[in-house]
């Protein structure tokens, strides 16, 4: 099971923790949380969702090009409802998402929201995790809020 427990609220985004059968992988950033979706702003709703690979379209040809040696596909959330091609990629801020998750191995507080760094090293080894449970069996990221804290400034 994958997990993102959502932990932290920016002004615009959303730090969150992946756990990846209990242990901790990475961070994640999205969009922050709202009531009413906006689209390519918003985070994700909570809930249970299929990982699945997309090997279509103009991203995955550009992650085929970065990574040529173990590429299969982009790993996308499957069945967000008014979601569409939501995937876990490579970024650093809020302007990098557009309402999907990306992941890196520290982050920091930045006049009020969230960057990550070290995201390319962060994609490599949790894509490499999720390919090798894909290959053999169906698997589901669970997403739920545990705020610890709230940027209000």
């Amino acid at each position: 099971m994958i997990k993102v427990v959502r932990a932290r609220q920016g002004k615009q985004s959303t730090l969150s923790y992946i756990f990846v059968d209990g242990e901790f992988i990475c961070y994640a950033l999205e969009d922050a949380i709202r009531d009413v979706k906006i689209k390519e702003e918003t985070a994700i709703p909570t809930g249970q969702y299929s990982l699945i690979l997309n090997a279509y379209g103009a991203m995955n040809a550009r992650y085929k090009r970065l990574f040529p040696e173990f590429h299969k596909g982009m790993v996308e959330i499957e069945g967000i409802p008014n979601y569409s091609y939501v995937y876990i990629h490579i970024g650093n801020n809020i302007g990098d998402t557009s309402g999907c998750i990306l992941v890196g191995n520290s982050y920091e507080l930045i006049d009020g929201d969230y960057e990550l760094r070290k995201s390319k090293k962060a994609y490599i080894s949790l894509y490499k995790m999720l390919i090798d449970k894909m290959a053999y069996d169906a698997v589901c990221v669970q997403v739920d809020n545990q705020m610890l804290d709230t940027v209000t400034e």
